[in-house]
């Protein structure tokens, strides 16, 4: 049986801006997206650790370090709010792959990409 598990994400990004008047989507910069192996038009679920919204929406590349939410998303987050950007996929149990972890900086650039956890998966298999 397939299950949804967490694919990659990216930690505490910065929005960096909101576009209300956009058909929706978040714009994440190109360069976040290729290290957290994230695909274009890919659907996301956006976490904000400021105000504990969620949301899902989808994803279009934009310039680097550039985490902007839009359309109606962009009304459940402000300029300056931290957010966790989430993306999952689909697998066997069996085959279940470590998640990449993108961590950056206050200027939404990469500190760390983390494709290796310190937690044992065969600890909680049995």
């Amino acid at each position: 049986m397939q299950r949804n598990y967490l694919q990659a994400k990216i930690h505490r990004a910065t929005i960096r801006g909101t576009n209300i008047d956009y058909e929706g989507s978040i714009t994440i910069g190109a360069d976040l997206l290729e290290a957290a192996d994230i695909c274009p038009h890919q659907r996301v679920q956006v976490v904000n650790c400021t105000n504990g919204e969620r949301l899902e929406t989808y994803v279009i590349p934009g310039e680097p370090t550039v985490v902007r939410l839009n359309g109606a998303a962009g009304r459940l987050a402000e300029q300056g709010d931290t957010v966790i950007i989430l993306s999952y996929g689909l697998c066997e149990h069996d085959d279940q792959p470590e998640p990449t972890i993108v961590r950056v900086n206050e200027n939404d650039e990469i500190t760390d990409v983390d494709t290796e956890h310190s937690y044992e998966r065969e600890s909680y298999r049995s």
